[in-house]
């Protein structure tokens, strides 16, 4: 299975165009977070039409930009992994949105708390002989995809801890825009492309107990 992660999107349709063909050789895409720039329905519908023109399934968080219309969109869609799960041709797609509290007020944000009521019931939906993979805006704490510019991790403590546990063979994050690369948490790779205006996209090619994750560039 090939998965691409785009992160950050934040209304910008301009790079989605330049994405096509990897778009159309993907069998998922998965959006993590910030799909809109503080936007609601009308932003969302076009950012997912432009992406579903060229991807043949989409799954998606909102993000600590996105106002609660975008996850009612998403819902109606069936294409919203907060807090659930769904599974794809023999893998589990568990999902995550919002972020942790910022500096800055945005609309979709929580605490670890918070985190851990999602999680847990996320993972009632998980069945054991399944590997799983995650989408989550906000990135594991002390990784390299939640460091910021001046060297300090503002990840989250609770989905590192769930990760630990829980080993999916992927975490597809976001949120820290200069954060952008990959780390392992034991069998788990965590890929961050950053901001998708930026030039970069994340791709995983899963076949089996083998799994390649990188950082692209478009």
């Amino acid at each position: 299975m090939i998965i691409l992660g785009l992160s950050d999107l934040h209304g910008k349709s301009d790079a989605i165009d330049k994405l096509q063909k990897p778009l159309k050789k993907a069998d998922v895409v998965c959006l993590s977070g910030d799909i809109t720039n503080f936007g609601g329905r009308a932003e969302v519908e076009k950012i997912m039409d432009l992406v579903g023109r060229h991807a043949p399934c989409i799954l998606a968080v909102s993000g600590n930009c996105d106002f609660p219309e975008v996850d009612a969109w998403l819902d109606e869609k069936d294409m919203n992994l907060h807090a659930g799960v769904k599974a794809i041709d023999g893998i589990h797609f568990l999902g995550l949105g919002g972020s942790l509290t910022t500096p800055f007020n945005t609309p979709n944000e929580y605490n670890d708390s918070d985190f851990r009521d999602f999680l847990e019931q996320a993972k009632a939906g998980l069945q054991e002989d399944l590997p799983m993979v995650m989408v989550s805006h906000q990135p594991p704490v002390n990784t390299v995809c939640d460091r910021l510019s001046d060297g300090h991790h503002v990840g989250s403590h609770v989905i590192y801890q769930f990760i630990e546990q829980y080993q999916p063979l992927v975490c597809f994050t976001g949120h820290i825009h200069e954060a952008v690369g990959t780390d392992r948490i034991g069998k788990t790779h965590i890929i961050n492309p950053g901001l998708l205006e930026k030039g970069h996209y994340a791709y995983a090619e899963i076949d089996k107990d083998r799994v390649v994750v990188e950082v692209r560039a478009y």
